[in-house]
């Protein structure tokens, strides 16, 4: 299995679970150059997989469907507009032969899931970032202090792939509060390596956000709010 990013709108990641010339297709922000992809690949099997409603994880649906009319999309119910497999938290079901497991996620938006493929790969939409967390735009700050909870939960050896490149910005703010963290210090040294050679910085894993992710580490929801509303501003 090959799980790799196509670049999308300013920082969007459309990741790509690539697998015996089958495709899940996560978080199509825009359809052209998933559709170049796929007109190169001829795969015979594509699937959609939606984390949530907003614009850049589902703008290229509806051309992706055009083009691939067979395909499959799968989702939260707040994602509207085609038709679509709808998802709940908990929901097991295999795509392709790879077992998925629905986790909710929410904060960022109400009916956010992120999606743990073959109890291996998660992938978690902009409920977090590495060395972050997406913003809360329903203002449901417990929510996603509690999805934040749900991901520590998980096995430290879980790959993490998310929506969005800002690890840079997220360390740097991280140092910011942390300044004297040592590990945080060698990580932002690091991804500045990382995105100067123009690489992605994923995947993560849930060991290492644990460690770099203060977000995570924040003792209640208070605290975590407290944070957030700083990072808002940064």
């Amino acid at each position: 299995m090959n799980i790799f990013p196509i670049k999308a709108l300013t920082d969007n990641y459309i990741w790509m679970i690539e697998d015996l010339n089958q495709i899940i297709v996560v978080d199509p922000g825009e359809a052209d150059r998933v559709l170049q992809y796929l007109a190169a690949e001829q795969p015979k099997g594509i699937a959609i997989l939606l984390t949530h409603k907003h614009a850049d994880h589902v703008g290229g649906v509806t051309e992706i469907l055009t083009e691939y009319p067979d395909t499959k999309v799968y989702g939260p119910r707040e994602v509207e507009g085609f038709e679509m497999t709808y998802i709940e938290d908990g929901d097991q079901f295999s795509i392709f032969n790879h077992e998925v497991t629905a986790l909710l996620s929410a904060g960022h938006t109400e009916g956010h899931l992120s999606y743990i493929v073959d109890s291996m790969y998660l992938f978690s939409g902009d409920a977090m970032f590495s060395a972050g967390c997406g913003r809360v735009f329903t203002g449901d700050y417990q929510a996603e202090f509690d999805a934040l909870e749900t991901f520590s939960r998980l096995d430290e050896d879980v790959a993490v792939f998310a929506g969005h490149e800002y690890t840079l910005t997220n360390l740097r703010f991280a140092h910011s509060v942390q300044p004297d963290n040592e590990v945080l210090t060698e990580a932002l040294a690091q991804v500045e390596t990382i995105i100067a050679s123009e690489r992605p910085t994923y995947p993560s894993t849930i060991g290492r956000e644990k460690v770099i992710n203060i977000f995570m580490q924040a003792e209640d929801v208070t605290a975590f709010k407290n944070l957030r509303n700083i990072r808002d501003n940064f």
